[in-house]
């Protein structure tokens, strides 16, 4: 006897605002295709006052989980049951994870970060340069910290919100960190391992973007990456790689972090080729 037909697919989605140009949906609906799963990720945009109502929204209709995006990483956190370790470290949530009924907030943007490093360079022992200290930067700082960096020097700007990251850091992690106010073109230390660009200089349309650093300090020894997946070969990426040095883009970041999202949602492995080579022909 054959099985009756089953025509309730498997949701997903994404809350966020301006949503138009996030490129998610595209990257996980192909790999659904891949796995042929019967399951659907639809982006959403959601205006901040709307949040509450969007996330009782997607419990009621039975969302297996969904993502946050800008505006909504950290208000989220108020409609969750839980929040997993690092994500309360971090104070920002990027997947939420529904759970016997219950919502789980996770932030896999820094968990995604260290695996596309690691496909180069173990974390352990290394010393970071770090320019940013937003969302991104906190992610980053406090996964390659948990992952056993040796020490972190925050490059930034505004010096109350370095601060802060600093701070974060020192009491939540066994690594060590310091600040570096960013007033002027920033030499990179010699002895440093690996340099991280979480700031959105050189994201589209500004291609052209250049991080306020002295370019020969960037040395052949180190790892440089950026977080920028539109377009992936920045101007840091392209400096870098004039001048030896082992380079990451950020297709890595976005794709390794939407890997980790399907597995939470559907217990699956998904194939980040698949998932990379849709972004890729996206930017091309």
């Amino acid at each position: 006897m054959s099985e009756a037909p089953n025509f309730l697919s498997m949701l997903t989605g994404s809350f966020a605002t301006p949503a138009a140009e996030n490129p998610t949906v595209a990257m996980i609906e192909a790999v659904y295709r891949h796995h042929h799963l019967d399951a659907r990720y639809i982006n959403c945009e959601v205006a901040p006052d709307a949040l509450g109502d969007a996330v009782r929204g997607a419990q009621a209709m039975g969302w297996v989980g969904f993502n946050c995006s800008i505006p909504h990483k950290v208000a989220v956190i108020a409609y969750l049951d839980r929040v997993a370790d690092s994500a309360a470290i971090i104070g920002a949530v990027n997947c939420v994870v529904r759970r016997d009924g219950r919502l789980i907030g996770e932030n896999t943007d820094g968990q995604g970060f260290v695996t596309s490093l690691r496909t180069v360079a173990d974390p352990v022992g290394q010393t970071f340069v770090l320019f940013g200290a937003g969302g991104a930067a906190r992610a980053i700082a406090i996964e390659v910290a948990l992952a056993g960096a040796d020490s972190i020097t925050v490059v930034n700007r505004d010096p109350k919100r370095g601060a802060e990251l600093v701070a974060l850091v020192e009491q939540k992690t066994p690594a060590r960190a310091e600040l570096v106010v960013w007033d002027r073109p920033y030499r990179v230390p010699e002895r440093t391992n690996i340099v991280v660009n979480a700031t959105s200089v050189g994201l589209f349309p500004d291609v052209e973007g250049r991080l306020n650093i002295v370019l020969d300090s960037l040395r052949p020894h180190m790892i440089v990456a950026d977080v920028i997946p539109n377009p992936p070969q920045t101007a840091l990426i392209r400096d870098a790689k004039a001048r030896g040095c082992v380079t990451l883009d950020g297709l890595g970041m976005l794709v390794n972090q939407g890997v980790i999202c399907v597995e939470l949602w559907t217990g699956i492995s998904a194939n980040a080729t698949v998932m990379r080579q849709t972004v890729e022909e996206l930017f091309a």
